[in-house]
């Protein structure tokens, strides 16, 4: 089932070649910080660009809920801020629907008000594990009461005597360093988050637009972040660029079918989200960044991806997950079109995502005819070349957006069609996935 309505069936066959401009919406990681941050500055913050996926959707209801006005006047979206430390106490149960960014960071952002807050989702969203966010939490003040295993629904009360924090981070996870920095505003002090592996670093660059006091540097424990509390935030006007993640599946598919040449532009660049596009270049990818160049304090360029027939399977450095690991879905299925094994090493993160994606993805690419070999934090696809992968079977979504689209990549280029039992969660991140990819030349629709 959809995770907002009955399920979407959906289907997609061998295409001919893919080409034009691929306009992906803005990306998801800023627009959900946009939304917050805007509600914790003082006066009004306006945002173009938003992606209006019902994840991002969801988080301005949310932020409406807390007491900020929010809402959309021709293409800009106005956000009038209450100020850090202004939230209101929500009258409704804050419902997140399928977002654990969306969640995790308002939990940050409240949880060192005197509030309390309830907070559920959908049946995806209500399965995953809380306790990484709400333990650093506790350590400010705030309390949690939910399901057992850490699962929402959850209730938040939130701490009226904060204490600032020093936290490092057990795994790593932008949502959890994000949580603890926006908890942090409202703390008296300095809150310091430590990161043995770096993670991408929206919130810190954004923070520091809106006029936080926010520093970062190298030490021998890792990245050491360092945020003083009890900041006036000062609105901003902000442009979002497009998001790496959704452009990472038109990407993908310009790389698998044959005379493929697409161009994506104003693509998002922060060396923090770029490491697929590094990894397909490894693999043999013929993909080029035009016109760099620099908006809204994030790295930004056209991207251009043709077709590219002599891929290869490489090792995947550990070291590059969390610049990618929402991308590996995706990059499996262009490792399945790949001469030789691709090994994608240091993943644990993927076994709690919207779903488990190692599991999600592997099941579903052996079921298409493509070798896969998996453990605990890595997998591994044998990819056989153009052409070669079978398909005709049916994947199971999982409730999870980036599983249902990267198996109808798959389908661009299989011998058989593909077909996915839901594609209804698409709608969470890439509400315009269809028409764009059938704008290109692909061959993707729902059924009946």
């Amino acid at each position: 089932m959809s995770s907002h309505g009955d399920p979407i069936p959906m289907i997609s066959r061998s295409s001919g070649p893919l080409t034009g401009a691929a306009h992906v919406p803005g990306d998801k990681s800023i627009s959900h910080r946009s939304l917050i941050l805007g509600a914790l500055a003082v006066g009004e913050t306006t945002v173009t660009g938003l992606l209006e996926g019902q994840d991002v959707l969801d988080t301005a209801a949310a932020m409406r809920a807390f007491g900020a006005e929010v809402g959309k006047r021709g293409d800009t979206w106005h956000i009038h801020g209450v100020g850090v430390g202004g939230f209101a106490e929500p009258e409704q149960v804050i419902d997140c629907g399928n977002s654990g960014t969306g969640v995790r960071l308002i939990m940050g952002a409240m949880a060192t008000s005197p509030i309390a807050a309830t907070f559920t989702g959908d049946a995806s969203l209500n399965s995953r594990p809380m306790a990484r966010v709400t333990d650093p939490l506790a350590l400010f003040g705030a309390r949690a009461y939910g399901r057992a295993g850490g699962r929402l629904p959850m209730t938040i009360m939130g701490t009226q005597d904060p204490l600032p924090v020093r936290y490092t981070t057990p795994v790593p996870s932008a949502q959890v360093k994000s949580a603890v920095l926006l908890a942090g505003l409202n703390a008296p002090g300095e809150t310091v988050v430590i990161e043995r592996e770096a993670t991408r670093d929206h919130s810190e660059r954004m923070l520091a637009g809106f006029g936080a006091s926010i520093t970062s540097e190298q030490s021998e424990e890792g990245r050491v972040i360092t945020l003083k509390g009890q900041p006036e935030l000062r609105p901003q006007a902000i442009t979002v660029p497009r998001d790496p993640s959704s452009a990472a599946f038109p990407v993908c598919a310009a790389l698998i079918c044959e005379g493929s040449d697409v161009l994506v532009p104003n693509i998002g660049l922060n060396p923090t989200r770029a490491g697929l596009f590094f990894t397909l270049q490894e693999m043999g990818a013929d993909l080029t960044f035009e016109d760099m160049r620099e908006e809204g304090g994030e790295p930004v360029a056209d991207l251009r991806a043709r077709f590219s027939p002599d891929l290869a399977g490489i090792e995947v450095p550990p070291e590059r997950a969390a610049s990618m690991i929402d991308e590996y879905p995706v990059l499996s299925v262009v490792a399945a079109f790949a001469k030789g094994k691709t090994h994608m090493p240091g993943v644990k993160e993927l076994r709690v995502k919207e779903s488990d994606r190692i599991d999600a993805m592997a099941s579903g690419l052996r079921a298409a005819g493509v070798a896969v070999d998996e453990g605990e934090d890595w997998w591994s696809v044998h990819g056989e070349g153009f052409g070669r992968v079978k398909g005709g079977v049916t994947a199971a979504s999982h409730l999870d957006h980036r599983i249902a689209m990267s198996f109808l990549i798959l389908g661009l280029a299989t011998q058989e069609p593909m077909r996915v039992d839901d594609g209804g969660p698409i709608a969470t991140s890439f509400p315009i996935f269809e028409t764009l990819m059938n704008g290109l030349g692909a061959e993707i629709s729902r059924e009946s």
